[in-house]
């Protein structure tokens, strides 16, 4: 076996690759950019070698810089994770003439299958069912529309290069062909250093189904069930799962055993992954071919007991596959959700920043459900606008879906991320949603679903109550703390009322508290001081823990919460919920203070996350339509274009071509007089 590897990546699939590593008594070699000199993956390998400047371009993309780490290092294979180098054949090209193993495929299943203009053309000619499209280069925005129009609207515009939703667009009419084209390969270029791109019919209602398989170099290939990635934004996916809710056991069949028909017409090797689009009628069509490490193969990994990285490091050195076909079993299920650093409230923007608090839940097993947590920051670290925006790949396995799903949403609410904004609320929101509850699921979910974009969860009568007699309970806790003050004196202690007032958003009720042994009693009142419902609160909490774990009228709850100016900020469930609770005279002296009004930003175009500005558009002085372009923001290798809400004239433009902006950085102000 090999004695020491390098792994070609960062973040949380170098260190899932180095724990995999470790557990076979393999030494590990990390890479590193400037940027990343800190980074978890650096401290967990055994040597790590400084490759270069921040920009992926400048570093984690320069095959000599690799090589030469190896060379230092002596590695004697390099695992390449995913992104990145991962599918480029010039890399696996340069490492075996350098005599160094490339855990991965071989060359010919790489070029063949890695790009996926060619990859479609070998699936037709292998009479593999594809979806209809244009397979050739192609070069201008004019061909592209005439493409797209031949085929038949909506398009799908992809780069041939690409994965991870880069590079990829949507069109419904010419004008957005020929933008999408453009966008398509700029961000093509930065992401894979290759601008091709293809135009293929997009299938209306799909889900996006995708078969893992395995092979080794003896001819031995092996599909390890499937994976549902259907809930996808811009064509990223955010929550995985296994099995499928959809598939029957003969289309499961039907579905692996073209896969691996597909495998060995290629000689694959390795771990690798063939997507479907599988429509309402449950007919699939072939999509692409990953040949390499899937994002989302925990899951995978959960439901079966193999640990697909070992076997990938086992395969590159030779050895002959030992699992079955008829080995493969499925054992419970297993939700995956990935966690991003972004602004689900603001369109989903990417966040940059430091980790001020990073306190992911637990992981292991009680209990028969499973909490997994494949990640590559720490708390204190630094989420940069280089790379991809992936915090954390948060999975739970259960017995059933269902199970699951309800684990999901508790590992969910324990999991505390401060400094930068994060999608937790909406994984939250999906995992609550009955649709998805249900498992009818299509690739335009979320796009169906929260059409208008995502702007909290709404509370429900009872989860307002359950908030208000958390609320209450900790409110207890603090004023019985608040009695133990010392230099109280001791025939004369201090009283603090039992009655209050609570403010959950704009929602009020009255509420008392009444402490035991066992817990505290919160009853919630009507406006005659009726008693509407009583609660029992069980918990351990107390002041200065920003997570809530207790138990209310017997049941698990797990909120978290910050100090707001006056009150708590709680989350649960994917709803934050500002909540205060007051005397009543505190109350009655609210209701007088004046509202605070926000300042009039109107005429101001300003930053919506923190990026670099890729072009300005327009010219001071000049006049705008609404919908026009202003200008281009990039950030975490994807390219956002700002347009105009209202038409105006440019009165100041305050950035340039280049420059680095804040979230909420004025780009230019307008003059609608």
């Amino acid at each position: 076996m090999f004695k020491k590897i390098l792994i070609a990546n960062r973040g949380e699939i170098a260190c899932r690759v180095i724990k995999t590593a470790r557990k076979m008594g393999i030494k590990t070699v990390a890479v590193y950019s400037d940027t990343d000199k800190d980074a978890l993956h650096v401290e967990m390998a055994d040597e790590a070698v400084h490759i270069g400047a921040a920009p992926a371009a400048q570093s984690y993309l320069l095959i000599d810089k690799i090589i030469d780490a190896c060379k230092q290092t002596g590695a004697e294979a390099v695992h390449p994770g995913y992104g990145f180098l991962s599918e480029n054949p010039k890399f696996a090209i340069a490492l075996e003439k350098a005599g160094i193993k490339f855990i991965g495929p071989n060359i010919k299943a790489i070029e063949v299958m890695g790009d996926k203009i060619e990859s479609k053309k070998f699936a037709n000619e292998a009479k593999v069912s594809t979806v209809p499209g244009y397979l050739g280069v192609i070069e201008t925005p004019e061909e592209a529309v005439k493409i797209a129009g031949e085929i038949g609207y909506p398009v799908m515009i992809k780069a041939s290069a690409g994965g991870g939703g880069k590079g990829m667009r949507i069109a419904w009419s010419e004008s957005e062909v020929a933008e999408g084209f453009a966008s398509s390969m700029s961000e093509a270029k930065s992401s894979f250093g290759d601008d091709r791109v293809f135009i293929e019919k997009f299938v209306t209602n799909p889900r996006h189904i995708e078969i893992q398989l395995v092979g080794d170099k003896h001819g031995n290939a092996i599909y390890v069930v499937e994976r549902e990635c259907s809930i996808q934004r811009r064509n990223q996916k955010v929550i995985e799962e296994a099995p499928s809710p959809f598939l029957d056991e003969a289309t499961r069949k039907a579905m692996g055993e073209q896969s691996v028909a597909l495998a060995k017409a290629v000689q694959y090797e390795s771990a690798g992954t063939v997507e479907f689009i599988v429509d309402q009628d449950r007919n699939f069509y072939f999509l692409e071919m990953n040949t390499r490490l899937q994002v989302e193969h925990p899951v995978t990994e959960l439901i079966t007991g193999i640990d697909l990285v070992e076997q990938m490091i086992r395969v590159a050195y030779g050895e002959e596959l030992k699992i079955k076909q008829s080995d493969v079993k499925i054992k419970g299920w297993a939700i995956e959700s990935r966690i991003y650093a972004e602004d689900p409230y603001r369109n989903f923007l990417p966040s940059t920043g430091r980790l001020v608090r990073y306190q992911p839940p637990a992981e292991g097993t009680e209990n028969g459900l499973t909490i997994r947590n494949d990640t590559g920051v720490y708390e204190g670290g630094e989420i940069s606008l280089f790379y991809d925006p992936m915090i954390a790949k948060l999975c739970t396995h259960g017995p059933d879906r269902k199970s699951a799903i309800e684990h999901m949403s508790v590992a969910l609410d324990k999991f505390r991320i401060e400094g930068i904004q994060h999608n937790i609320p909406f994984l939250g929101a999906i995992m609550e949603h009955p649709r998805f509850m249900e498992g009818r699921l299509t690739t335009g979910f979320i796009a169906e679903e929260f059409p208008d974009g995502f702007h909290g969860v709404p509370l429900s009568d009872t989860r307002m109550n359950v908030l208000s007699t958390v609320a209450v309970y900790m409110n207890k806790i603090h004023a019985d703390r608040a009695v133990m003050i010392s230099g109280q004196l001791p025939n004369r202690p201090r009283r603090l009322p039992t009655d209050w007032v609570v403010s959950i958003n704009d929602w009020t009720v009255k509420a008392s508290a009444i402490r035991n042994e066992m817990g505290v009693e919160v009853s919630l009142l009507d406006a005659d001081d009726k008693v509407m419902s009583t609660h029992f609160v069980e918990s351990e909490w107390v002041p200065g823990e920003f997570v809530f774990h207790g138990f209310v009228d017997g049941k698990p709850i797990v909120v978290q919460l910050e100090r707001a100016k006056e009150g708590y900020q709680l989350k649960y469930r994917g709803a934050s919920a500002h909540a205060v609770v007051r005397t009543k005279t505190a109350h009655a002296l609210n209701l007088l203070m004046p509202e605070k009004v926000a300042p009039d930003t109107s005429k101001f175009l300003l930053c919506p996350m923190p990026g670099l500005v890729k072009s300005i558009a327009v010219e001071a002085g000049q006049d705008v339509k609404a919908g026009q372009t202003l200008a281009v923001v990039e950030a975490m290798k994807m390219e956002n274009i700002l347009r105009a809400e209202r038409d105006g004239k440019v009165a100041k433009i305050e950035c340039a071509a280049g420059d680095s902006l804040a979230v909420d950085a004025v780009i230019m102000e307008f003059d609608f007089g």
